[in-house]
């Protein structure tokens, strides 16, 4: 068998070693007989799996006690609705940051149950950059202020600008008291953050946790209790945080292989060394880009994503047979999203270094016989 260079967005490529060892274990987890998806989620033996994969993740990111960590289900859209109705606490707006496509996900969501205040957006330059925070127009009474970290679609990061990730929100208005809360999902565990910056963080699994299917939460538990009365059961995080993820049957075999995920990365030496990997591998494909008169890249590079690159040919006739040439080299899943079009390349935690050199070779060699 030959495994391919997985370019997905999600569900992403897993690693190979994490994946190696799901298989092994799949008949029969640890002697006990049976499998991890044929175990009752209120087991010993799951109980002992549930532990053990959120003890790991409180050690990667530092997660204090006073934050919850919240395995669930329903991705990042069903999040879009329980946050206004779980930290709006009576207020009556929000704050939203407009970088692109997810951005506009939650803004449509979160309109449903609050007055949405858009503190800056970057429509007018097709999501190509990100005004500096100090112009955001925030509102000293939202009940919080969102935003994407990264952009999955188009590549824009706001973990890119410097400015805001050396002040605390405070530091934007001083008279502000106002949870930040993020959308993680393409970021989270790419490198360290400071989850104390944070009311609330969420992300799906399927870019760099594990498989879809699981949701991550992870909110401080001060912002907890004060639901809408309106807010469907599922959709409270009290209720979840009080039954310690199970108040419904959860993804029992997909937070298993997040827990497998969380140990390959401590095995990585951790998010230090993962970060570092990560910089160079989008760094590598982003000077490829840029010194080539053959591709582009649209998004201004203070703000360029490390984990989803996309590119365009600037020949778009030629589109479709990079494609059919990348994938007879193994290449696989570089088509852009069908709302922009061109190459993405998503390159996640376990995309190895070697499937991003493979496919700089690959668009070197395109280049010299196309161009």
């Amino acid at each position: 068998m030959t495994r391919k260079y997985n370019f997905s967005a999600g569900p992403a490529t897993l690693p190979l070693e994490v994946l190696e060892q799901a298989q092994a274990e799949m008949l029969d987890w640890n002697g006990t007989g049976v499998s991890v998806m044929e175990m009752s989620h209120r087991s010993k033996e799951f109980m002992e799996i549930a532990a053990t994969a959120e003890a790991d993740l409180r050690e990667l990111l530092s997660i204090p006690d006073n934050y919850k960590v919240l395995f669930l289900q329903g991705g990042a859209h069903s999040q879009f609705a329980a946050i206004p109705l779980n930290l709006l606490h009576g207020k009556e707006s929000a704050d939203y940051l407009d970088t692109g496509i997810w951005s506009r996900k939650a803004i449509a969501e979160a309109n449903r149950y609050c007055k949405v205040n858009v503190v800056s957006s970057s429509e007018s330059n097709n999501y190509t950059t990100i005004a500096p925070v100090q112009s955001w127009n925030t509102n000293p009474n939202a009940a919080y202020l969102h935003y994407v970290y990264n952009e999955t679609i188009g590549g824009l990061e706001l973990s890119q600008e410097p400015e805001f990730n050396s002040r605390s929100f405070d530091n934007i208005n001083p008279d502000m008291n106002v949870p930040l809360v993020a959308d993680l999902s393409s970021t989270i565990l790419s490198r360290p953050i400071e989850v104390t910056k944070y009311g609330m963080i969420y992300a799906g699994a399927q870019k760099n946790i594990g498989p879809a299917g699981l949701t991550l939460v992870i909110v401080r538990e001060d912002l907890l209790g004060k639901v809408a009365k309106s807010t469907p059961t599922m959709l409270n995080y009290t209720v979840h945080a009080e039954s310690g993820s199970m108040y419904n049957t959860p993804a029992t075999y997909a937070w298993y292989l997040a827990g497998l995920v969380f140990k390959w990365i401590k095995k990585q030496g951790g998010l230090n060394a993962i970060a570092a990997i990560n910089q160079r591998k989008s760094q590598k494909l982003y000077n490829a880009i840029d010194d080539s008169n053959f591709y582009n890249n649209k998004v201004d590079k203070e703000f360029r994503s490390w984990m989803n690159v996309p590119f365009g040919l600037l020949d778009e006739s030629l589109d479709d047979t990079f494609l059919d040439e990348a994938a007879k080299r193994n290449l696989v899943a570089l088509k852009g999203h069908k709302s922009v079009g061109g190459m993405r390349a998503s390159i996640y935690n376990a995309m190895p270094e070697a499937g991003v050199d493979a496919l700089l070779d690959m668009m070197k060699d395109f280049e010299q016989r196309k161009a």
